[in-house]
């Protein structure tokens, strides 16, 4: 009778050890999970950012060569394609950060789902707008020049 006890003992201690160890993974999961998906999205915001900023930086060099902003995403590209003044100084201009390069045929897309970016031109006003179509962040104004490059998160 003694052994069939201990047995039972033993079996519930290893089955009271077991559950310890599950629940502290699961413990350990509901802590971390959370904080690596904050992280994630604090790295997309990031990402979209300096999208954003290589736009910011590609609509000046237009309209440096050209005296006015462009809505065409394929004009952009083309430009910064083509170019032979920006090409020398592509490096410069667009630098390089950790994790990311500059691919101009990327430009229109959000890093985030890879919807375009929503590019709004007044030509009259010489403005541009520029928004990320899953966040708050933009840069410009639509309607006067005083924030023509001012981007939201600055």
């Amino acid at each position: 009778m003694a052994s069939s006890q201990n047995t039972i003992q033993n079996l519930l201690k290893i089955v009271l050890a077991v559950l310890i160890v599950v629940l502290g993974y699961l413990l350990y999961r509901s802590i971390t999970d959370p904080w690596r998906e904050y992280e994630r999205q604090q790295r997309m915001t990031e990402l979209v950012r300096i999208r954003m900023d290589n736009i910011r930086t590609a609509e000046r060099e237009f309209f440096r060569a050209f005296g006015r902003y462009t809505a065409n995403w394929d004009s952009l590209i083309w430009f910064l394609k083509t170019d032979s003044l920006l090409q020398a100084r592509l490096d410069s201009l667009f630098p390089r950060y950790v994790g990311t390069r500059f691919i101009p045929d990327s430009l229109p897309f959000s890093p985030r789902t890879g919807k375009r970016f929503i590019l709004f031109v007044n030509d009259t006003a010489k403005v541009y707008f520029l928004k990320d179509p899953d966040g708050p962040d933009f840069i410009g104004d639509s309607v006067d020049g005083t924030r023509v490059h001012v981007a939201s998160w600055e």
